[in-house]
């Protein structure tokens, strides 16, 4: 049913936890299945540049092994990356980094790659 990289990420999941002073934090969550995603972000601008990036991203998750493991590999596929490139990231990109995911848990993926959007947009329409 599930890949080795879903089973991986879900017992070892990686930035996985509450984040002290962040820059922007969001909550989403799937009335259907329970799922519930809080994400935690600390943008930083990189030296000598005006781009903005992910210095660091934290989440924790309410969930099945499909949503811990979404949450998981997603911070992972952003973390130190530009907002422009992160905003790119889809649920498609998560579930082919996790070897695939069963039809009936893709709205993992979904929640996942929403909390990280949502969080983003947040951020840029309170900086302004």
């Amino acid at each position: 049913m599930y890949s080795k990289k879903v089973f991986y990420y879900f017992q070892h999941p990686v930035n996985m936890g509450e984040m002290k002073n962040p820059s922007v934090e969001t909550q989403v969550g799937n009335q259907v299945c329970g799922d519930v995603m809080k994400m935690y972000l600390k943008i930083a601008k990189r030296n000598h540049s005006k781009e903005e990036y992910i210095k660091d991203i934290k989440f924790q998750t309410l969930g099945c092994a499909a949503a811990i493991a979404t949450s998981s590999i997603t911070t992972e596929l952003v973390k130190g990356k530009s907002l422009r490139q992160a905003k790119k990231l889809t649920k498609l990109d998560v579930a082919c980094q996790l070897g695939g995911l069963p039809k009936n848990k893709l709205h993992c993926s979904v929640l996942a790659v929403q909390a990280l959007h949502q969080a983003i947009k947040i951020y840029e329409k309170n900086k302004n």
